[in-house]
């Protein structure tokens, strides 16, 4: 719509004609749409494919749509594989001030109440998506020759891609929030795992080793391991040359 590369766009609407129409018209603006028909398939698109908005009906066969609301703004955005701070336009049937209060109250950011005007729906989105464009450009962390991109869960060492586990990528993505501060393992237990105790500490070291060993295919030392604390990913004094290209690109 205003990008240089097309906005992907979750539409979850379980009207088919409603649904059709706007990925007609959604696609014919230029946006990459993902359907879906259930509240189900909407949190799996949003855990699998990161859009950069969503459009959520109220009314969807298996739940509310405000509950995927209150699921998606829940996410800690670490271990979680959905994406907080995604953009959210609420639709709804009903147009009272309490169904638009109890929409913003949930987490939405915008509220359109059917029947609507396509002109309208369009001018919200783009109106979001002028807002998040900060969103869908930043968070990403590089330290030498890795990257980081927590939207699209991407990691590449070197240019290329590294292939992580749901687990690995979020102790990485931990690791880089801070990348020369030491994080404890009771910290990453319970960050991650959700461990209220440190007796897993196998369960940590296993993953680290794992993840030290796939991004060290350049032979750069990125997870390092201060014993009886914890792990940090980088050395202070170590990969000077990364460290002052350490950015939020």
């Amino acid at each position: 719509m205003t990008h240089d590369t097309p906005a992907t766009i979750l539409v979850a609407e379980d009207d088919a004609t409603t649904r059709t129409f706007l990925a007609d018209e959604l696609t014919a603006d230029g946006c990459d749409l993902l359907i879906a028909e259930t509240a189900a398939d909407a949190v799996r698109l949003l855990e699998t494919k990161y859009p950069d908005l969503a459009v959520l009906d109220v009314g969807l066969p298996d739940g509310s749509g405000l509950e995927i609301v209150r699921r998606v703004r829940a996410a800690d955005g670490l271990a979680s594989r959905i994406d907080p701070q995604t953009p959210l336009l609420v639709l709804s049937g009903r147009c009272g001030d309490t169904d638009r209060v109890r929409a913003f109250e949930a987490g939405g950011d915008d509220f359109l109440a059917k029947p609507f005007l396509y002109a309208e729906l369009r001018a919200r989105v783009r109106a979001l998506l002028r807002r998040s464009e900060g969103r869908r450009r930043g968070g990403r962390v590089r330290v030498g020759a890795l990257e980081l991109d927590p939207a699209s869960r991407t990691v590449r060492v070197g240019g290329q891609p590294v292939e992580l586990t749901q687990t690995e990528f979020s102790l990485l993505r931990v690791l880089a929030s801070a990348p020369t501060t030491v994080h404890t393992k009771a910290e990453l237990l319970r960050t991650i795992w959700g461990y209220r105790a440190v007796s897993e500490t196998r369960t940590l070291d296993s993953h680290a080793c794992r993840l030290r060993s796939k991004l060290g295919v350049g032979g750069d030392r990125y997870v390092l391991n201060v014993w009886g604390v914890g792990y940090r990913l980088v050395d202070d004094l170590g990969l000077d040359a990364g460290l002052s290209g350490l950015v939020a690109a």
